[in-house]
């Protein structure tokens, strides 16, 4: 992992978006790149067309004046809090530890603008939920669903609150998405000093392939040099992992991010999207 993409919009989730892109930066010495997009749909103002026939050649004249002013002034106010914004992320990444940093602004719409910087970026991470976070406790941010459904690379989505990492919670399923997270773990032997949990959830007909799959998992990890604790427990997936995270007080969950419906390149997979609504630690999604 050599670069990270951090998606900001100032929001309450900004300030652990640096804190969690700084910490998997050290672990990699990764370059950041912090990403703000100005909405342009921010700077536009009231229709401005003629209006002439309706209110007077001149008042209409005016009226056009005034709303050029004012969208000059919006221009304005958005670039100042740009700069404030970037300003915040160059300093708490700075109080991090991280150096080696870049700070863009572009404007435009994030799942748009984002996929200039994607294919340069080993890792995207953004908060579950943006600048209207208050209001939408129970929901996940229209931009998670749509970046995590378009980006190819694996998507750290994080919470409202920091918490170090130290237990790490792998949900495998034996799938290729599955295989992917065990060679992230083997491809990061920094990681060797973490806790790492194997968990596969499993029907009652399907115990024994389930410990199977399990098996050769932890076999493949432990080649790595890590030292896995694996289980398996029967249920419903979103509740078991859910219940895994608390009672072993899990700091990262790793999981695919779609299921096996065929669906799965639509939207985001339903136990996913259960367990980042509800979850209080960052979940890293791949595909």
């Amino acid at each position: 992992m050599k670069n990270i993409l951090l998606c900001t919009d100032g929001s309450a989730f900004a300030e652990n978006v640096y804190k969690y892109g700084a910490w998997f930066a050290r672990q990699f010495h990764a370059h950041i790149n912090v990403l703000f997009v100005t909405d342009i749909r921010s700077q536009k103002v009231a229709y401005t067309g003629n209006l002439s026939g309706s209110i007077g050649l001149g008042a209409s004249e005016n009226l056009l004046n005034e709303l050029v002013e004012l969208e000059h002034k919006k221009a304005k106010l958005n670039n100042q809090r740009a700069r404030l914004i970037l300003q915040n992320a160059s300093e708490t990444l700075k109080s991090e530890g991280i150096e080696d940093f870049k700070l863009t602004n572009k404007t435009g719409f994030l799942v748009d603008c984002f996929h200039e910087f994607e294919s340069d970026s080993d890792l995207i991470v953004l908060g579950k939920r943006g600048e209207a976070a208050e209001f939408a406790s129970g929901h996940l941010g229209a931009n998670v669903d749509r970046i995590v459904r378009s980006s190819s690379k694996p998507c750290l989505v994080i919470p409202l609150e920091f918490k170090l990492i130290s237990r790490i919670l792998v949900a495998y399923d034996g799938s290729a998405t599955g295989k992917k997270l065990l060679q992230f773990l083997v491809n990061s032997p920094s990681f060797q000093n973490l806790e790492i949990h194997l968990l596969t959830v499993a029907k009652s007909n399907t115990v024994q392939t389930a410990m199977d799959r399990l098996n050769e998992a932890k076999q493949e990890l432990e080649k790595a040099g890590f030292e896995p604790i694996c289980s398996v427990i029967e249920g419903e997936s979103e509740k078991v992992i859910g219940n895994y995270i608390n009672q072993r007080d899990i700091s990262l969950l790793l999981m695919g991010a779609y299921g096996h419906s065929r669906i799965r390149n639509l939207v985001i997979g339903s136990t996913t999207a259960q367990l980042l609504r509800s979850s209080d630690i960052p979940v890293l999604l791949f595909r």
